[in-house]
C-alpha cells in the first residue's frame, strides 16, 4: 500500500515534511515510511503487552500504526505544538486511537515510567539523545525490566554514542535497504537492549 492508502486506512493525516520549528538540536518532522513500520511491526519485538514511547512523534504515524498492528500502547512525545496539533486531531478519527497518548513536551524532561519499547527516527541532536537515554536508564534502575530501543535510519553520531553507552547492548538489526532504490546502508532499524 502507498503512504496515502495507509493514512486513509488508519483514518489519519501524517504525510509531508515540516521544517517550521527545526533547529540545530531538534530536527524536521518527516514520517517514517509505512513499509519500515511494517517491518518493525512484523519483527515480533513489539506486542500488546508493551508500552512504546515514540520520541519526536510528529503527527503520530508510528504511534497509530504500531498500536493498530501490534496492539501495543503508544506514547508520542513531541516538543513542537504546531505539529502535535495534527496528531491530536488524528486521535479524533484514527482507528485504534484509544491506545495512543500524546504529550507536547521536551523529550529531555519527559519522565519515563513503565515504557519498555522506545522508537527514534533521528528526532534530535546527539546531545539531546544522551539526556533522553539517561532518563530511560534512570527508569530502568527504578524499575528493572527488559527494554528495547529502536533507531530507524541512525546517523553515525547516534551509533557511535550508543556503542559507548555501557548499559546498552547491540541486540539486532532490521534491514530495510530492499524497500528503497539505491543501496543506502542507513536504511535499517538498529536495536539496542537494556536488561536483556
Amino acid at each position: 500500500m502507498t503512504e496515502n492508502e495507509w493514512d486513509k486506512l488508519l483514518k489519519i493525516r501524517t504525510t509531508g515534511r515540516d521544517d517550521s520549528n527545526a533547529d540545530q538540536y531538534r530536527y524536521p518532522y518527516e514520517p517514517t515510511p509505512y513499509a519500515v513500520l511494517e517491518r518493525l511491526a512484523n519483527s515480533g519485538y513489539i506486542g500488546k503487552k508493551n508500552i512504546l514511547i515514540d520520541y519526536g512523534c510528529g503527527k503520530g504515524r508510528a504511534d497509530f500504526f504500531l498500536s493498530y498492528q501490534t496492539r501495543c500502547r503508544s506514547v508520542g512525545i513531541e516538543y513542537d505544538e504546531h505539529i502535535l496539533d495534527t496528531a491530536v486531531s488524528n486521535t479524533k478519527t484514527a482507528v485504534f486511537s484509544g491506545r495512543v497518548t500524546l504529550y507536547q513536551q521536551d523529550a529531555v524532561k519527559y519522565q519515563v515510567r513503565e515504557a519498555d519499547r522506545f522508537y527514534f527516527f533521528n528526532p534530535f541532536s546527539e546531545d539531546i539523545l544522551r539526556k533522553v537515554i539517561h532518563r530511560i536508564l534512570e527508569s530502568y534502575y527504578e524499575n528493572p525490566r527488559e527494554m528495547l530501543l529502536f533507531f530507524y535510519y541512525p546517523s553515525d553520531e547516534y551509533i557511535s554514542y550508543l556503542m559507548t553507552e555501557v548499559e546498552l547492548m547491540f541486540y539486532d538489526e532490521i534491514d530495510c535497504q530492499d524497500l528503497f532504490e539505491g543501496n543506502n546502508a542507513r536504511e535499517r532499524i538498529t536495536i539496542f537492549s537494556v536488561g536483556v
